[in-house]
């Protein structure tokens, strides 16, 4: 008999991992994803990108708000389900979830666990100056990602890496790796090896205040915090406008050779002044215009050395 598989999924991370089990033959039943949610100018309803992209292939989509009631629970029940895949769904587990399928829940993570267990891996990864990273798929429990893993995959960290770039690679290395370890906990091939209990440590999802550049902090850190924020929600600082200071997100950097006062332009490209040494910003987004490279920005509305930023 054909297993029966749920996927739990919300966000783009997701997509190829679903994509990959269906381009195996895997027989996905049932898709959970987040409510849809207002989204944009006006505010209409969206999907996110896995209720999507399962919905087009005439899957079955669930949208809880939460897992946690006897109903939701004994309807997941009723799938009879032999595994059910997980990759960012956003919603906790509770325990009748994690142990209807028949083979429990599996999980695909950002990050080489222990290290960044929880919301954001890839982000805490970047801003700590990791030099590796990777996806681990593991089993469930109820801890926080506290489970044993089946399969790794690394990558080193780039100096030109974001986010953004790290997030779709990790996605990338993920499907198969995930897929893989499906094919292998169903034949009864796969074996998990627990965590281990030295180098713990938690990535908690962003704060807003987060984002704010700090001129005052060493160059490194604030290329890490540029870099690990961009795109979304995106580090920011201060400029000019006609009425009054408005932000400008900077989405791409580089350490540089200078010095100054914090936040003082060193010359007329975007080199600014940190605590120690300074960053040079090479893409940026001024508050309600589109993302540019730092030199289309400073043909437009230069600012020049001497500058200082607050």
């Amino acid at each position: 008999m054909t297993a029966r598989i749920a996927f739990m999924g919300s966000p783009d991370f997701a997509v190829p991992a679903l994509s990959e089990l269906l381009a195996r033959g895997r027989n996905v039943v049932c898709v959970y994803s987040q409510p849809p949610r207002p989204a944009g100018r006006g505010q209409q309803l969206r999907k996110t990108p896995v209720h999507a992209f399962a919905e087009a292939r005439g899957i079955d989509v669930r949208t809880p708000k939460s897992l946690k009631k006897a109903p939701e629970q004994e309807a997941f029940a009723a799938l009879d389900l032999d595994l059910a895949v997980v990759v960012a769904y956003g919603l906790i587990l509770p325990r009748p979830i994690l142990d209807a399928p028949r083979f429990g829940c599996v999980n695909l993570h950002g990050s080489l666990l222990p290290r960044w267990r929880g919301a954001a891996p890839i982000q805490r990864a970047l801003m700590a100056g990791d030099a590796m990273t990777g996806v681990q798929v593991m089993q469930m429990e109820e801890g926080l990602d506290t489970g044993p893993v089946f399969a790794t995959a690394t990558t080193l960290i780039d100096v030109d890496d974001t986010a953004q770039t790290l997030h779709d690679r990790l996605a990338t290395l993920g499907a198969p790796l995930l897929a893989d370890t499906v094919d292998a906990i169903l034949s009864g091939a796969a074996r998990a090896v627990p965590q281990g209990e030295e180098g713990v440590t938690y990535a908690k999802k962003i704060d807003p205040a987060e984002a704010r550049i700090d001129w005052t902090r060493p160059a490194r850190e604030v290329d890490l915090q540029i870099r690990g924020l961009a795109p979304f929600p995106g580090a920011w600082f201060e400029v000019p406008g006609e009425k009054g200071p408005v932000r400008m997100k900077a989405l791409m950097s580089r350490t540089g050779l200078g010095a100054g006062p914090p936040g003082e332009l060193l010359d007329d490209n975007l080199l600014v002044a940190c605590g120690e040494e300074a960053v040079r910003l090479l893409r940026v987004q001024r508050e309600g215009r589109q993302a540019m490279e730092a030199s289309d920005f400073q043909r437009g509305a230069p600012l020049l050395a001497g500058f200082r930023f607050r």
